[in-house]
């Protein structure tokens, strides 16, 4: 017995008739019958009685098609929830704490308008966080700066920022016009944590200009950093999107950095192995759509 032959066995019980039930289910009048036949010959039974042209359901019959009807609903339901899964499913995105802070908000909120019924999980968390999270199949995407290189991901970049440096408002500093890395050289920092990619990406920037940098303090949260140098405590190097706000007040303060290229590029990353859904494969073309300063 398959759930063709109920779906058959249900149709012809509602229509009471071969022919009709044939046009319903667009099969034609010796298939429905031939599909009956099955079911009895299979269980050693008898369905309908043929009376002339009319068939009339058996005691059997009657007891079969409440349960019949129920498979047939639970089926259908469960298949229509397949079906739908793009517009009704999960979508599990992962996101770097600095393009969570900026720009995946307005990316959700707009994919949204898409997908309504479609619930959009979100991890907020470090570079490396994500990645793992991608390994492990906990997430679908990822978003994190910088570009990918492990074998096992799929990384397309989308978008930029530019780390700037960040002082506090009379720092001394601020008194030149344009800045140099060596000025930071013996500088209080306020850094990333390791393992994000902001704070990578500035290890690499200083090794190769022969400089290491040893933090005051570290710390997930770019917020308590700008904080920290809003009182004094030492500079920092930050998403300028994250400290727009914080400089336009004049709670920190920035200069240009000369001969030192502090942009990134910002990824896509997934499992080479993971099947996209199509709403996954449409929340990939909205990112593709954003600008960045």
């Amino acid at each position: 017995m398959t759930i063709r032959h109920l779906r058959i066995f249900v149709t012809v019980y509602q229509k009471g008739n071969i022919t009709q039930a044939a046009q319903e289910l667009s099969m034609t009048q010796p298939a429905v019958s031939r599909s009956i036949k099955e079911l009895e010959s299979g269980y050693g039974v008898r369905l309908f009685d043929r009376i002339g042209h009319r068939i009339q359901p058996t005691e059997l019959a009657n007891r079969l098609y409440d349960q019949a009807l129920h498979i047939v609903d639970a089926f259908d339901r469960m298949e229509h929830g397949v079906k739908d899964w793009d517009e009704e499913g999960l979508l599990r995105i992962g996101s770097s704490v600095t393009l969570g802070g900026f720009l995946l908000p307005e990316l959700v909120s707009r994919f949204r308008l898409q997908y309504p019924s479609l619930v959009v999980k979100v991890r907020i968390a470090n570079a490396e966080t994500i990645k793992e999270g991608i390994f492990r199949n906990e997430l679908d995407i990822g978003m994190v700066e910088g570009l990918a290189d492990e074998p096992w991901l799929h990384a397309e970049p989308f978008s930029h920022d530019r780390l700037v440096p960040v002082l506090p408002p009379h720092d001394p500093l601020l008194e030149n016009d344009m800045l140099h890395l060596e000025d930071f050289k013996d500088k209080p920092m306020l850094l990333r944590e390791p393992g994000s990619a902001g704070r990578t990406f500035l290890d690499q920037v200083f090794a190769i200009h022969g400089m290491k940098i040893d933090p005051l303090w570290e710390s997930t949260s770019t917020q308590a950093l700008l904080q920290a140098v809003a009182h004094g405590i030492g500079v920092s190097f930050l998403p300028f999107q994250l400290a727009e706000n914080a400089i336009e007040e004049g709670s920190v303060a920035t200069r240009p950095l000369e001969g030192v290229s502090l942009e990134r590029t910002h990824s896509l990353i997934w499992h080479k192995d993971k099947y996209l859904s199509a709403s996954a494969r449409q929340f990939i073309a909205l990112c593709h759509t954003v600008t960045t300063r």
